[in-house]
C-alpha cells in the first residue's frame, strides 16, 4: 500500500495538471451519480435515470469485455501468441452454453461445459498451431485469421444464422433497487434506480475472476513460472520446468475464459454470426488501451471502452463507435505501451 501511495504521489508531482483533471472528473462523476439533478441539467442532457442506466450498462459491458480480453491478454500480451481466432472461441463458448442450458435447464452447468470444451479447443490450437510457429508473428496472424473464417463458417453451418439468447435463471430474473435517486416525485418521495440483477451478479463475478487472476500471476509460484517463461524460456527450461506444458495450461485457461464470456454475452445480450469479429476487435482495443500482458490494464481498458460505447450510444449514437477508436488512437499517441502496461 505504501508503494502504491508513493507511486501516486510521484505521478501527482510529475503531472499536476493531469492529476487535477482526474480529481475534477471523479468529483463531477460522483456528483452526477449521487446528487439530485436540477431541472436545468435534465433539460440539457436528459433524465438522470437514462444516464445511470447507460453508466451501469457501460460498467457491466466492461465486465463482459474484461472476461474476453483477459484471456486474450494472457495469450497475446503475456505469451506473445497472436491468436486472431479468439473471437471464435467466444462465439463457440456461447453456442455451447446455449445448447447445454437448453438441454439441461442449468445455467451454471453451461458455464462449466463451455469452459472445458473451449479450453480443449485452446489446447489443440496451442499444440497444433502455435507450438510450430513460435516467434513467427506474421504466420500466426495469417493462420489464425484463416482459422477464424473456417470456425465462423462451421458455426454458421451448425447453428444457422438465427439469434440465440441463453435463458436467465429464475433466481436472477428481475431488477434490484439500488440506493441511487433518479428523481423526486411531486409528493417529495424519492424514486430509486432499478437495475437487472443478472448484470450486477455477472459484473461481480468478473471482478472476482480478475482479482484471482492477478493474485495467481503475481503472488503464486505458477505465476512466477509463467512470467519467467515469457521473459526467458530457455533459462527456465534449463531449471527442469516443463515450459511447454505450462504454456498449454495458460492457453487453455485463456481460451476457457473466452468460452465463459460467450455464455455471459449470450445471457444478457445475444449470440449470432458476426459476434466473433465484434468481440475480437473489442479485445484488441482493450488490450491496446490497457497495456499488453496486464490484468489491471485489461480491467481498466474494458471499463473505459464499455463506458464509451454505452454513453456514446445514448448521447452521440452516430459517433459511438468512432469514440471507441478515438480513445485507442489517443492512448497510442500519448502512451503507446498502454495505460497500465506490464513492465
Amino acid at each position: 500500500m505504501a508503494w502504491k501511495a508513493l507511486r501516486m504521489s510521484r505521478f501527482v508531482e510529475r503531472h499536476p495538471a493531469w492529476a487535477l483533471i482526474a480529481i475534477i472528473a471523479i468529483a463531477v462523476l460522483f456528483w452526477l451519480i449521487f446528487a439530485v439533478w436540477p431541472p436545468g441539467l435534465e433539460e440539457t442532457i436528459g433524465r438522470k435515470r437514462v444516464f445511470l442506466n447507460a453508466l451501469f450498462n457501460g460498467i457491466t459491458l466492461g465486465g463482459l469485455y474484461f472476461l474476453v480480453a483477459s484471456g486474450f491478454t494472457l495469450i497475446f500480451g503475456l505469451m506473445r501468441n497472436v491468436n486472431l481466432a479468439h473471437g471464435s472461441l467466444y462465439l463457440f463458448g456461447g453456442y455451447v452454453g446455449y445448447a447445454i442450458s437448453s438441454a439441461t435447464g442449468s445455467w451454471v452447468l453451461s458455464f462449466i461445459v463451455a469452459f472445458i470444451l473451449t479450453a480443449l479447443v485452446g489446447v489443440l490450437l496451442q499444440v497444433i498451431v502455435f507450438r510450430r510457429m513460435e516467434g513467427q508473428d506474421l504466420r500466426q496472424t495469417m493462420v489464425t485469421i484463416g482459422l477464424s473464417i473456417v470456425f465462423a463458417d462451421l458455426m454458421l453451418w451448425a447453428c444457422g444464422g438465427d439469434f440465440y439468447q441463453i435463458q436467465t435463471p429464475n433466481w436472477l430474473i428481475g431488477p434490484i433497487e439500488l440506493p441511487l435517486i433518479t428523481a423526486i416525485k411531486s409528493s417529495g418521495e424519492p424514486v430509486y434506480l432499478r437495475y437487472p440483477m443478472v448484470r450486477l451478479v455477472i459484473f461481480a463475478a468478473s471482478v472476482i475472476i480478475g482479482v484471482a487472476m492477478w493474485l495467481a500471476l503475481n503472488r503464486t509460484r505458477i505465476g512466477m513460472i509463467i512470467r519467467a517463461g515469457v521473459d526467458d524460456r530457455d533459462i527456465l527450461a534449463a531449471t527442469g520446468v516443463r515450459i511447454q506444458l505450462v504454456f498449454v495450461a495458460v492457453f487453455a485457461f485463456g481460451a476457457g475464459l473466452a468460452g465463459i464470456a460467450g455464455v455471459v454475452g449470450g445471457t444478457f445480450q445475444s449470440l449470432s454470426p458476426g459476434e466473433d469479429i465484434r468481440f475480437l476487435l473489442a479485445s484488441l482495443v482493450v488490450v491496446i488501451v490497457g497495456g499488453m500482458g496486464s490484468i489491471p490494464g485489461a480491467a481498466l481498458g474494458a471499463l473505459i471502452i464499455g463506458l464509451a460505447e454505452q454513453l456514446g450510444s445514448v448521447y452521440i449514437p452516430t459517433y459511438a463507435i468512432v469514440v471507441t477508436f478515438l480513445i485507442m488512437v489517443l492512448v497510442l499517441a500519448i502512451r503507446p505501451q498502454g495505460l497500465l502496461a506490464r513492465r
